[in-house]
């Protein structure tokens, strides 16, 4: 079933497979325009001021149309096919730098259900969104009186738009014209167009819509400093610990190895060096370790090359370019996953690596999709411009199939025969090492649990203003501090694993690579508390749509963060772990 669009949408969405594998541009013309010549104005959604991602196509409800019915050209893109994009021309005569005066461009014949359309509309607040060359106008539908029992509809769109030389540059919209909403009565709808000189150069004019004050206020600064000292006092805090630590046990086992067997038995035997035999045996599950290992560090990859990205070329002003563009390089970092997966699971002695390749390649994909099917159903239950196109569906599969797999098949042949053979410092015992009892705070599930707190602190303050971003109107621009707290997350998510898995081998535990994975993934649940949190307390959603709507690309969110900081923590301890064990004289 598709919902909201037409066949030649659809054949345009399946062509943006092609347009998704290369740079994202202006996805509608190049911004520039003669006199007289045909300037666009979309109607894009309508919906509930607070519940954002709860929209409608902006002609369901009873708007009407202008009398133009055709228009040069029209482009859409995967990204806003994704985030629910729903452009549909007004049907308004507009031309550069021709003004209009007020006039009538259609009436509304107002009987009881369209009356009671507005009427719902106003009292949850609708506020609907237009476009002119890319810049988002909003509106509100109406408002009510005092004592709302009487309902009055904005019928005059007064459009202001700013040029520098063949440029738009600003667009301003005023809504006057309030008519009481009655049955049986005709209701005139009525724009006009004044064009205006401006000195915002193109480049800056989506300045107006950010907001600086909330984003660079002093306690943004303050947490990202605040992090920053943490990396330092830890990172300090580890080196000192482990560095005097570590000497001492190489001392021990030095002078070890001068006893003879007989004062050796009778020796302090304890610590990480009586696991050597273990700690470099294969993981339980390897073939589920090792791809998540791949895909951890494919999200790494996409996380830093999205952030520069959006950095320089300033993706907030296109619409669905960073969608576009992080679907783009998940597709083309595909052999990162297959690389890293595919060597992890051949040095651990795996031989099913075909299927390993397909479940590295389709896991993070597969969650993706599938929370977006489920929404979907609802979507499509609300009649929701949020619901996904047929056709959209299908270039994504056809990008899953036809890119990502290839790509991580190739990236997996390369890491089985670049890195795949076991390099490891030490020999593995035939038998294993029965691990000894120890106290309850050196656990595994108890390490797991407390890994993640710190990692979480270090960006707690920023998920703040990521969630504001996306939840609320605000547009995120700060890619700097994105990039600064991704740095300092991966930083201490190492700092914290290395010393939980020292502390558990030399409690000798040798079950150091799933409890490193875990234990810097844990911190993907601190954020999904936090996200129940800004739920109830920093938002006025409501509703079934935007509750599952909510959740469900929340839990995906903090899924492929745990992920990430898991497959960056478990990197960290096996460098670690290979270089302690790398420095000791081992029979």
């Amino acid at each position: 079933m598709i919902m909201g669009s037409s066949w030649w949408k659809v054949a345009a969405v399946v062509i943006a497979v092609a347009g998704c594998l290369l740079p994202v541009g202006a996805d509608e013309h190049d911004h520039t325009y003669t006199d007289r010549e045909e300037v666009v104005l979309w109607m894009n959604t309508v919906g509930p001021y607070h519940n954002r991602q709860e929209t409608y196509k902006y002609f369901s409800l009873p708007f009407c149309a202008g009398s133009k019915k055709t228009i040069s050209h029209y482009h859409e893109t995967l990204g806003e096919a994704l985030q629910g994009v729903e452009l549909e021309f007004s049907g308004l005569d507009i031309k550069f730098k021709e003004e209009v005066m007020q006039m009538t461009y259609c009436e509304i014949e107002m009987d009881k259900a369209k009356q009671d359309a507005f009427v719902y509309a106003i009292k949850n607040h609708y506020w609907y969104q237009m476009y002119i060359d890319d810049l988002p106008i909003w509106g509100i539908v109406g408002e009510a009186d005092e004592n709302g029992e009487e309902h009055y509809l904005w019928t005059y769109k007064k459009l202001e738009i700013g040029y520098n030389g063949n440029r738009i540059v600003d667009v301003n919209l005023t809504s006057e014209g309030k008519v009481k909403l009655m049955s049986n009565t005709r209701i005139a709808m009525s724009y006009s167009v004044k064009w205006k000189k401006s000195d915002v150069k193109f480049e800056d004019r989506f300045d107006k819509y950010l907001d600086p004050s909330f984003f660079q206020h002093r306690i943004h600064w303050f947490s990202i400093f605040n992090s920053f000292m943490m990396v330092i006092f830890l990172v300090g805090l580890v080196s000192m610990i482990l560095m005097r630590t570590l000497r001492k046990d190489y001392a021990r086992y030095s002078k070890e190895e001068e006893m003879d067997d007989m004062d050796r038995d009778l020796g302090d035997e304890y610590g990480w060096k009586q696991v050597h035999g273990d700690v470099f045996r294969p993981s339980s599950h390897p073939l589920i370790f090792s791809s998540l290992i791949g895909s951890g560090c494919q999200i790494f990859s996409v996380s830093f090359i999205v952030i520069i990205v959006a950095m320089v070329e300033d993706l907030y002003t296109e619409r669905g370019s960073m969608l576009s563009t992080a679907i783009f390089v998940y597709a083309a970092t595909s052999p990162v996953n297959g690389y890293f997966g595919g060597s992890l699971y051949a040095k651990q002695g795996g031989r099913r690596w075909i299927k390993q390749m397909f479940i590295g390649a389709l896991m993070i994909p597969s969650m993706v999709c599938g929370t977006a099917f489920f929404i979907n159903f609802i979507a499509i239950y609300y009649h929701a411009s949020r619901a996904i196109p047929f056709g959209t569906m299908v270039a994504v599969c056809c990008i899953c199939f036809f890119v990502i797999l290839p790509l991580n098949l190739v990236g997996t042949i390369l890491g089985r025969n670049l890195s795949g053979q076991p390099n490891f410092p030490c020999r593995v015992n035939a038998v294993p090492r029965p691990i000894p009892e120890k106290k309850w705070f050196m656990e595994p599930a108890v390490i797991v649990c407390l890994g993640g707190i710190l990692p979480f602190g270090s960006i707690f303050i920023e998920m703040y203003f990521i969630f504001t971003s996306f939840w609320a109107y605000k547009i995120y621009y700060v890619y700097g501090f994105m990039m600064l707290v991704l740095v300092i997350l991966c930083i201490v998510t190492v700092c914290v694993t290395i010393v939980c898995t020292y502390f558990l081998l030399n409690a000798e535990d040798y079950r150091w690579q799933w409890t490193s994975f875990l234990s810097a993934a844990s911190t993907a649940v601190y954020v999904y508390m936090y996200s129940f949190y800004y739920y109830f307390f920093k938002t006025k959603m409501y509703g079934l749509f935007q509750t599952s709507f909510y959740f469900g690309y929340m839990a995906v969110f903090s899924t492929a963060l745990g992920i990430m900081c898991g497959a960056v923590g478990y990197m960290g301890t096996s460098a670690f772990v290979r270089k302690i064990y790398t420095n000791v004289k081992i029979d």
